[in-house]
């Protein structure tokens, strides 16, 4: 790191990693929420949902978000259930997004958000900015070119894509406890890869969820800038780095419930970085009285992916944090 601030109280690191992102997040809208489809599967009812955020850029404007909303048979505003979010990965598919985890399209070791509803969770599966629904719509910039179009459109505004995704997964949430299926005292998130980033940028800043769990992505500026590891945009908040690391920024999550899942093998989180950002994760959650809500599983022989015992990682962790 730069310049340690680690002394700094949780709080005084909070408002200093907002101010990097690019500042406090605006005032919510309402989420005029839509509705478009809804098919029966074998357990579950899916619906292609969209609802409203804000573009929080300086000219204003509201951007549409698609999600899947994944409900098990048997739920009902009279038989609610704990809800999962689910961030997608990036894996330059940009044509992917929502539909990988409901079982649409894509990898099927991701067809998270089916696995979770047939686990009895009612799963949300939105799409990122610049992926499936939310590429360019003019159609001039394809693929990676709309995603680094949209991090320098951010970052000229003062802010940076990571502060865009956090908004978009708070409004996320805001459309979780918007419906009677949810038990509102019972929401946390998951995601793989870049889904995982989403998921510690999100922990510090979303009191709501109460357990967060990120697979295969943790990867520190300090390993970074060492191996030259060119990772997605939302890893990179403006300025952070002489505060701390990407670790700083997890462990900003504690009291609430952590887990990350590694793989040994993954060339974009280099192991030894990891653990020593775990440690330090560790050391942040034994200040705040909450060592037993931080976990973590590194899998040897494995790389990036989410292994049968990874996945073990997750059903556990979220029926001791969601259904306990």
């Amino acid at each position: 790191m730069g310049v340690s601030h680690m002394s700094d109280s949780p709080d005084e690191l909070r408002k200093t990693l907002i101010d990097c992102l690019g500042g406090p997040w605006p005032a919510f809208s309402p989420l005029h929420p839509l509705v478009r489809e809804t098919i029966q599967k074998d357990g579950y009812r899916l619906e292609s949902v969209v609802y409203d955020a804000p573009s929080g850029l300086p000219e204003g404007g509201i951007d549409q978000i698609p999600a899947y909303f994944i409900v098990p048979d048997g739920v009902d505003a009279d038989h609610p259930a704990p809800a999962v979010a689910i961030w997608h990965q990036h894996n330059g598919q940009y044509e992917l997004g929502k539909s990988e985890p409901a079982g649409l399209a894509g990898n099927p070791m991701h067809y998270t958000g089916v696995a979770l509803a047939k686990e009895g969770y009612v799963v949300l599966c939105p799409d990122a900015l610049c992926f499936e629904e939310r590429q360019d719509p003019s159609g001039r910039q394809k693929k990676g070119n709309y995603e680094r179009f949209e991090f320098l459109r951010y970052v000229v505004s003062g802010k940076s894509l990571a502060w865009k995704n956090i908004l978009d997964m708070k409004r996320a949430i805001d459309y979780l406890e918007s419906r009677p299926e949810v038990k509102k005292d019972r929401m946390g998130c998951y995601g793989h890869s870049m889904g995982s980033t989403h998921t510690w940028l999100l922990g510090p800043h979303e009191p709501r969820l109460k357990a967060f769990l990120g697979n295969c992505c943790l990867p520190t500026y300090e390993a970074i800038h060492e191996h030259e590891i060119l990772h997605c945009f939302p890893n990179f908040v403006p300025g952070w780095f002489q505060y701390g690391d990407t670790p700083e920024i997890a462990a900003l999550t504690a009291p609430r419930a952590l887990h990350l899942n590694f793989g040994e093998d993954d060339s974009g989180s280099p192991i030894d970085s990891v653990r020593r950002g775990l440690e330090r994760i560790h050391a942040a959650y034994v200040k705040a009285a909450a060592s037993d809500q931080f976990s973590s599983f590194i899998e040897a022989g494995v790389g990036h992916e989410l292994s049968p015992a990874m996945w073990e990682q997750v059903k556990r962790f979220f029926e001791k944090n969601l259904k306990s």
